[in-house]
C-alpha cells in the first residue's frame, strides 16, 4: 500500500464555514483539527469568496468578472477581481500567523477545472464548457495559479506538508451531458471519461503536491478519480449507492475522505456514531481494519457554510473525536 500524506486517524473538514471572521475561523480549524487543518473558507463574505470567484481567481492571464450576478470572463482585471485577491491574500495572511510552526499536514482547497468550465460564463454568452479549446486553456491557466498557489502556501508554513482538495461537484454533470444552457431548454454535450481525467491530470501533475478530488454530488465517477492520479477521493457517504466501485478504488491504493458527519443539523454530532458508521462500511467491503486510520480521513458530507457556528464547531470536534476512535479499533 502506498504511503499517504497525512497522519492516521485523520480528521478535515472540507474547507467552508458560516461566517465572515478569517480570524476566528482559522484559529477554530487549527484548534479542532490538529492533525489535518485546512485553509478556511467563508463564502458568507459574498464575490470573491464564492467557490466559483474564489476558483477563477487562481487563474492565470484569464481574468473574470461579476455580469448579472454571474462570473464570466473579462478582457482584463477589475475590480472584482481585485476583491477576490484581497480576500484570499487576507486569508493566508491568517493561516501564517495560525500555522506559525506547524509541522504536519496542510490542506487547501480550490475549485477543479470542469465545475469552473461549467459555471464560468464566456463573454460572447454560454458557459466555457461549450469550447474544448477554451477548456483546455482554462486547465493549464488554473495549473499554474495553483502551482504558484502551493508554493506560496508553502513559504508561508514552511513546515507543512501541502495537500490540495479540488472542488468538483459539478464532475458528474459534465460526464453525463447534463449541465444546462442559458436557456435551460437543452443541454452541453457529454465530456467522456478519459477527456476529463486528462483535463484534471494536468492539474493534479503541475502542482507537485497530493491532490484530493472532492465531489459530493450522486454517481461521483470513481475511475475518472482515479486516472487523474490524485491520492485521494472526498465524497458524501449517504450518497453512495454501489459500493463496488469504491471497494475497487480503495485496493487500488485510493484514500478516502469520508464525508460521515451531517453539514447541517441542531443536535450534536455524535463522534461514536460517526466513528461506526465509517468502521461498518470499511468492514462491508471486507478491507483489514488495521488499514482503516490510515487509507480513510473523516470529514463533514460535504462544507459547513450553512452550518451555525456552534454547530460547525461541534462537528469539527466530533469528527477529530471519531479520528481517533477508528485509530484504536
Amino acid at each position: 500500500m502506498p504511503d499517504f500524506p497525512w497522519p492516521a486517524g485523520s480528521a478535515t473538514g472540507i474547507g467552508s464555514l458560516p461566517g465572515t471572521d478569517i480570524d476566528e475561523a482559522q484559529r477554530i480549524v487549527f484548534g479542532e483539527l490538529p492533525l489535518l487543518p485546512h485553509l478556511a473558507e467563508l463564502p458568507g463574505r459574498g464575490p470573491g469568496a464564492d467557490m466559483i470567484g474564489r476558483g477563477a481567481g487562481f487563474l492565470v492571464e484569464l481574468p473574470v468578472q461579476l455580469y448579472a450576478g454571474r462570473w464570466q470572463i473579462a478582457s482584463r482585471p477589475g475590480k472584482d477581481l481585485r476583491r477576490t485577491a484581497d480576500l484570499l491574500e487576507r486569508d493566508l495572511d491568517q493561516l501564517t500567523e495560525q500555522g506559525d510552526g506547524f509541522t504536519g499536514t496542510l490542506k487547501v482547497q480550490a475549485t477543479g477545472p470542469w465545475t469552473l468550465a461549467a459555471s464560468l460564463d464566456l463573454p460572447i454568452g454560454g458557459r466555457l464548457l461549450r469550447d474544448p479549446g477554451a477548456v483546455r486553456d482554462l486547465t493549464d491557466s488554473l495549473a499554474e495559479g495553483l502551482r504558484r498557489h502551493v508554493a506560496d502556501v508553502r513559504k508561508r508554513v514552511p513546515g507543512a506538508t501541502v495537500l490540495l482538495q479540488l472542488d468538483e461537484p459539478s464532475l458528474p454533470a459534465v460526464l453525463a451531458g447534463r449541465v444546462p444552457t442559458e436557456s435551460g431548454l437543452s443541454a452541453y454535450r457529454e465530456v467522456d471519461g478519459p477527456d476529463a481525467a486528462t483535463r484534471l491530470r494536468t492539474v493534479v501533475s503541475a502542482v507537485e503536491a497530493p491532490v484530493v478530488v472532492h465531489c459530493c454530488a450522486p454517481s461521483v465517477p470513481l475511475q475518472v478519480i482515479r486516472d487523474t492520479t490524485a491520492a485521494a477521493v472526498a465524497l458524501d457517504l449517504s450518497l453512495v449507492k454501489d459500493l463496488d466501485p469504491l471497494g475497487e478504488a480503495i485496493e487500488a491504493g485510493l484514500g478516502v475522505f469520508a464525508g460521515a458527519a451531517p453539514p447541517t443539523g441542531t443536535t450534536r454530532p455524535d463522534a461514536k456514531a460517526i466513528a461506526e458508521r465509517v468502521s461498518t462500511l470499511w468492514r462491508r467491503l471486507g478491507f483489514p481494519a488495521a488499514r482503516l486510520p490510515e487509507q480513510v480521513v473523516i470529514t463533514p458530507a460535504c462544507g459547513l457554510a450553512g452550518a451555525s457556528p456552534g454547530y460547525a464547531r461541534a462537528v469539527l470536534t466530533a469528527i477529530t473525536e471519531a479520528g481517533r476512535r477508528i485509530s484504536e479499533v
